[in-house]
């Protein structure tokens, strides 16, 4: 980009685009401000577009235009004002590379499922420069080589884990505090294996106790959703004492510090609150089939399920005889 700055009795005009430079000197501020503008113009009329936003500046008209109709709006927030912090986000467009990708990817030190997302956000980002704002006709993350993704977690909870967490919530049946909330919400997890954004979204309104069910109208395959309730559910809602807005009133990403707190002082280790969904498959695929299983717990394709659902070849084994 440009600037203008006063040298001795002249105006110096520089004009840095990637590794494009120049330099020229005005004894006028207006005519180095001019010249400085054309040539920033004729490198853009050279590869027929705006050459001088940069990858950081795709970020935030991506955060400000396209994540917002997203439901994972705020992840995506999240991880481009962090990808924003990495020197990939200061190259500008014109000169971006698939090489300038593939280092990005090389110097990361996270899981390879946690990489392909943040560079599926990349690459949508890309996208919209190239096909919405004009900002760049090339496509650098085409030929990229991604890691593999991990396997899927089959992580559950063992022995008596449950009970620690929850003690280390300071819940014994009683919905008084925040914490509480925490903990009826992970149990309630357990029981309807619901996700941890349709908990947290859950309205009042929603709720039908003598139907004995919860109603979600835009879960994460954008279909609505009805889930049954057991009876130890209906008594966990029964337990909460406010019965209008919002089911759950403690903010969302607070409530994922404590709950992390809590395993920490529970010495439950490597568990995240989606464990609790995963659980929750898990116990219920003993109770209904297959298909009941999936239109309770949302999931369209039914191998999806398989992800989840984790019986022992012992436990298989006594269904068989």
């Amino acid at each position: 980009m440009a600037s203008i700055r006063k040298r001795g009795d002249k105006w110096l005009a520089e004009v840095r685009i990637g590794k494009f430079y120049k330099a020229k000197s005005f004894y006028s501020k207006l005519d180095a401000q001019s010249w400085a503008i054309e040539q920033e113009r004729a490198r853009g009329r050279e590869t027929n577009q705006p050459v001088i936003k940069t990858l950081s500046q795709a970020y935030d008209r991506y955060a400000k235009e396209i994540s917002p109709t997203h439901k994972g709006a705020r992840w995506e927030e999240i991880r481009l004002e962090k990808l924003k912090r990495d020197d990939l986000a200061n190259i500008v467009l014109t000169d971006l590379t698939t090489q300038d990708l593939q280092d990005w990817i090389d110097r990361q030190e996270i899981s390879g499922s946690s990489i392909r997302r943040e560079f599926n956000l990349i690459s949508a980002t890309l996208t919209a420069a190239r096909k919405k704002w004009k900002w760049l006709t090339h496509e650098p993350q085409r030929d990229v080589s991604l890691p593999k993704a991990n396997p899927s977690r089959d992580r559950l909870l063992v022995g008596d884990e449950l009970s620690r967490i929850l003690l280390a919530l300071d819940y014994s049946g009683e919905v008084i505090t925040k914490r509480h909330q925490i903990a009826a919400a992970c149990l309630l997890a357990v029981e309807t294996a619901m996700r941890q954004g349709e908990i947290w979204g859950l309205e009042w309104d929603r709720v039908f106790i003598k139907e004995q069910y919860v109603s979600l109208p835009d879960t994460k395959n954008g279909t609505k959703r009805n889930v049954p309730l057991s009876k130890r559910a209906i008594e966990l809602l029964k337990s909460i004492p406010t019965k209008t807005g919002r089911v759950f009133t403690v903010n969302q990403a607070s409530a994922g510090v404590t709950f992390r707190r809590a395993c920490d002082l529970a010495e439950v280790k490597n568990f995240n609150f989606h464990d609790f969904r995963h659980e929750g498959i898990t116990r219920l695929a003993k109770k209904l089939s297959v298909l009941e299983l999936a239109r309770m717990v949302g999931h369209k394709d039914l191998r999806s399920l398989q992800t989840y659902y984790n019986a022992t070849a012992t436990e298989l084994a006594s269904k068989l005889d």
